[in-house]
């Protein structure tokens, strides 16, 4: 899995996820989470249009970092994923209506 980060405005983080998110690559991520939550961070944009597999793990994640940016009056908003095996999961698991999902990040951020 990558990861590649972009602070797009101050204290909002966009988070650009590829390959799979699962029990195997999950320790990267919150590790990124993790500094980037005692960084400041409050607010995060999670890409997930380059996600190829998602597992209960990488929801775990998820689910995690939405509850602390809300803790600190933050948020987590999540870029639809492309490819289906990781749409899926999202839809059966019903986290599609736990998280804000937009289509066009751009358009989100310019909205900040």
């Amino acid at each position: 899995m990558n990861i590649e980060l972009q602070e797009h405005i101050v204290r909002t983080w966009v988070i650009r996820l590829s390959g799979r998110l699962d029990a195997f690559s999950v320790g990267r991520l919150r590790e990124q989470q993790e500094s980037l939550l005692e960084a400041g961070g409050k607010r995060f944009l999670v890409d997930l249009r380059g996600l190829e597999f998602l597992d209960s793990a990488g929801l775990a994640a998820l689910v995690s970092l939405l509850k602390r940016a809300r803790q600190l009056g933050g948020d987590v908003v999540l870029v639809a994923p492309t490819h289906e095996e990781a749409r899926r999961i999202l839809t059966l698991t019903r986290f599609d209506q736990v998280f804000r999902q937009v289509e066009n990040p751009e358009s989100y951020l310019n909205s900040l």
